[in-house]
């Protein structure tokens, strides 16, 4: 009997077909996805599948290149109802920001050029006065991110010598960031003060040493201690640090400029409040509350950021230009006092309930019978203000096959990333920016057919 893989097509066949119905030239890697697409079939024949014709081979080879020329990092819609969404990019760029970038794209810049003097400039020196006056701080540095920052700071200003830190937040903050590893690295000791619940001045006090170089407070930026809990005050621990000498390095992770209280949030401390205080170093996020891109900030002190921008170090962890730009325009948006208007993370913490409800309610009609609005929260995530969210409205689509659902909006153009709870589907508005509404309108009309939703539900 003859072998059913033999009634396969040749490479040369499928090339053909291809060739034809583009009528183009291929990509360079169409004979190699070809050959994949031919093995896999040969793989199912062998397995007692009918072999497919020539045209259905080219149309899934098609689809392998068609799949191979779109960039891996997409832009999706983000409905998940969690603002800071880390699996998503974090903080969305002001408008501002994505200007400030495309200009410096497009063109040389004056990234390392001093127009004045005509010579060799520092890239540093692009960031430092708008730090300065956003935050209170005597001068700044940028690096890539805010792990890179503490790690940096650590390294240059404590390697070889003790680092004291409250029982309470040597804490891992996330993807296995853990912070008594940052201090191995960096070749600092960590000296462990306190109770993971209740740490006093007098705890830091009694491990200050000779070998002591700093005291590093970590703000709990994503979990929470609550019930018999004690901390000192930043004020506190500047006046214990400073008596002794010892540095206070103050780890803020989110890096909040403005009062949370405004947007119906728990107070969130400030890097203003840090600096202060009197924190000799404040770290944060470029790219979490402060709303702008990814990128860590070191702000406080002139001399020890004076050291720290002369260190080699600080070519290794250096932003580019585009960072810089985007940077600038957000910081630029605060010292303006229009961050509310400008930056997206504070619109959306902004938006009003009764038009969330509107927009919810478009969704719901487009995703058909099976769908209702429901009242929810919308989280901050991202590592900011652990269990804080405001109200928001959702459009909740009902299925018995809730994952199914959820998978065809992912894999929609653009995608579209909601979240399950109770074998719903929930799309969550206040995350999504209103002109992507069409996008979503569109979304859930062309999936009621596909999605086998549970027809008994009723809008």
């Amino acid at each position: 009997m003859a072998d059913p893989r033999r009634q396969l097509p040749s490479v040369e066949a499928i090339l053909q077909v291809l060739t034809s119905e583009n009528g183009a030239q291929l990509h360079r890697a169409a004979p190699d996805i070809v050959r994949s697409v031919l093995a896999e079939a040969r793989s199912a024949v062998a397995g007692g599948a009918v072999a497919v014709s020539p045209a259905e081979l080219a149309v899934r080879a098609g689809a392998a290149l068609s799949r191979l020329e779109e960039p891996s990092l997409r832009r999706v819609i983000n409905a998940s109802g969690v603002i800071l969404q880390t699996n998503l990019g974090r903080a969305p760029l002001s408008l501002g920001a994505r200007r400030a970038m495309a200009e410096v794209a497009d063109a040389y810049s004056n990234l390392e050029f001093d127009l004045d003097s005509g010579e060799r400039g520092s890239r540093h020196e692009h960031v430092r006065e708008l730090i300065r006056r956003a935050t209170g701080a005597e001068d700044g540095l940028a690096v890539n991110n805010n792990a890179a920052a503490l790690l940096m700071v650590l390294a240059v200003l404590a390697a070889g010598r003790e680092v004291i830190v409250s029982r309470g937040q040597a804490v891992e903050i996330g993807g296995g960031f853990r912070i008594p590893d940052v201090l191995r690295q960096s070749g600092a000791r960590l000296v462990e003060v306190g109770t993971t619940n209740r740490t006093y001045v007098a705890d830091y006090v009694q491990a200050i040493g000779e070998a002591t170089a700093a005291v590093l407070r970590v703000h709990a930026s994503n979990f929470q201690v609550v019930g018999f809990t004690a901390t000192p005050s930043l004020r506190e621990l500047a006046q214990a640090a400073h008596e002794r000498e010892v540095l206070l390095l103050d780890d803020l992770g989110s890096g909040c400029l403005v009062a949370t209280e405004r947007f119906g949030l728990v107070h969130e401390p400030t890097v203003q409040e840090s600096i202060a205080a009197g924190v000799d170093l404040a770290l944060f996020s470029g790219d979490k509350l402060l709303g702008g891109p990814q990128c860590g900030v070191i702000a406080g002190r002139a001399d020890l950021v004076g050291e720290l921008r002369r260190h080699p170090l600080a070519r290794a962890l250096r932003v580019d230009k585009l960072t810089i730009a985007a940077l600038n325009a957000t910081l630029l948006a605060y010292t303006n006092g229009t961050e509310a208007n400008e930056i997206p993370i504070w619109r959306m913490l902004s938006a009003e309930r009764e038009g969330l409800r509107r927009r919810a309610l478009r969704w719901a009609r487009a995703a058909g019978p099976t769908a209702t609005v429901l009242p929810s929260e919308t989280m901050v995530g991202g590592g900011a203000l652990p269990g804080q969210g405001v109200p928001t409205w959702c459009a909740a689509i009902a299925s018995p096959h809730p994952h199914v659902l959820s998978r065809l909006l992912r894999l929609g153009s653009p995608p579209i990333v909601g979240r399950i709870e109770d074998d719903r589907v929930l799309l969550d508005p206040r995350t999504v920016d209103p002109l992507d509404d069409r996008f979503v309108s569109a979304a859930l009309s062309a999936t009621r057919a596909e999605s086998a939703i549970d027809p008994e539900a009723r809008l």
